[in-house]
């Protein structure tokens, strides 16, 4: 039986526990998107974190989304994170970088050229950002044309070239909460009716190509990627929740060599979805009262249908409380740890998918998860997590 406070090996590294820092925007790069002394200190103090993932980092100058975010695509930036890494391993620590291109999540007042953000539809998010002087609202971005397509994915190629360069042991690229991956999944953010919308398959292909550019890149063992399931935060929305992401976990099936996925602001029968379906090393970061009882949205129900089935006697699951999980946190002295599992190896692998609410026969693969509580191997961070056992 595993615990929290168990050593487990992730992406080529050996980790002294499973508690993670979980990645929040900060805004502390004033100058240039540079990191300085102080965000070396910050991260230094957390090194005892079984790996700590980094704020969101911007691949590009049009992938910023808030005002003093760092960067990761100039070498004055990359020369700035030197500092960080360093210091974090100087103290034993482990850290990945996450590349955050914030998609539509933007505004002109960012670019130097004063441009508009850009999205796979010409959709506006309905939110607003802080400036620096006030509220402005994102506007309508401009849509991705194929070469814009293909520059983004160069961008994620370079950010991570350059991660490793300054000194980070991998990356996490961010699929979540509501930023350009998360976009292209989402149907109400992606009306595209090429090959990359339409559909889940091909409103799943520009996550798997990132995956697969960065991979490439720095190799699979040090690429991770977030995802937040139903997450309605920076204004998405989904139509289909549960069928667009059992078909990016199908394209994710041969990709089960990446360093981890990590599961962010996602509740219980979720997270018992993906152990089923993903065999490699996964994350769990729960949503808030992820285990006060609510009624369940009709694709967490179904989902919850199929891990139940599986693991007779299990307790019925239930929902987060409110309309939707809420937004992450920016605070820099509250972070949710996220806990690594890794899958049973399966007798046989899956080759055909049943209807979703219909049970399926035999026990359930992967290893469920259950709640746990207990003192933080991170003395600054507010701990919490879940553990597989």
């Amino acid at each position: 039986m595993s615990t929290l406070f168990d050593p487990i090996a992730l992406g080529g590294l050996e980790l002294p526990n499973r508690l993670f820092m979980a990645p929040m925007t900060r805004s502390r790069a004033y100058v240039g998107g540079q990191v300085d002394g102080l965000v070396a200190e910050y991260y230094a103090q957390r090194a005892s974190a079984g790996l700590i993932i980094t704020e969101g980092t911007q691949p590009s100058v049009r992938g910023q989304g808030y005002i003093n975010t760092p960067g990761l695509h100039s070498a004055e930036q990359v020369e700035a994170w030197k500092r960080v890494t360093g210091a974090v391993h100087e103290r034993g620590g482990r850290i990945f970088a996450q590349i955050m291109h914030t998609g539509r999540i933007g505004h002109p007042s960012l670019y130097p050229d004063g441009g508009l953000p850009v999205a796979p539809s010409p959709i506006a998010s309905g939110q607003s950002l802080f400036d620096g002087s006030g509220m402005v609202e994102h506007p309508v971005p401009r849509e991705l044309s194929y070469s814009d397509i293909a520059e983004a994915l160069d961008d994620f190629a370079s950010a991570a070239r350059n991660a490793v360069t300054a000194g980070f042991d991998g990356v996490e690229l961010h699929g979540a909460n509501g930023y350009l991956i998360h976009q292209f999944l989402a149907d109400g953010a992606n009306r595209r009716t090429d090959e990359y919308g339409g559909n889940p398959q091909n409103r799943a292909r520009f996550a798997l190509q990132v995956v697969d550019a960065v991979a490439d890149t720095i190799g699979a063992e040090r690429t991770a990627l977030r995802l937040s399931p139903g997450n309605p935060f920076n204004g998405i929305t989904e139509s289909d929740t549960e069928a667009q992401y059992l078909a990016l976990l199908d394209g994710l099936r041969e990709r089960s060599d990446l360093a981890f996925l990590h599961l962010a602001m996602a509740s219980r029968e979720t997270a018992e979805l993906f152990r089923k379906e993903w065999r490699g090393a996964l994350v769990h970061n729960p949503a808030p009262d992820w285990t006060s009882p609510r009624p369940c949205p009709r694709w967490r129900t179904a989902w919850s249908t199929r891990s139940r089935s599986a693991a007779p006697g299990s307790p019925t699951p239930t929902c987060s409380t409110g309309s939707g999980p809420a937004a992450p946190s920016t605070s820099p002295t509250r972070a949710r740890s996220t806990v690594a599992t890794t899958a049973a190896t399966p007798t046989t692998p899956p080759s055909t998918r049943p209807d979703p609410c219909t049970p399926e026969p035999g026990p359930r693969a992967g290893a469920g998860l259950k709640a746990s509580t207990g003192p933080g191997a991170v003395p600054a961070p507010r701990l919490r997590g879940s553990v597989c056992r």
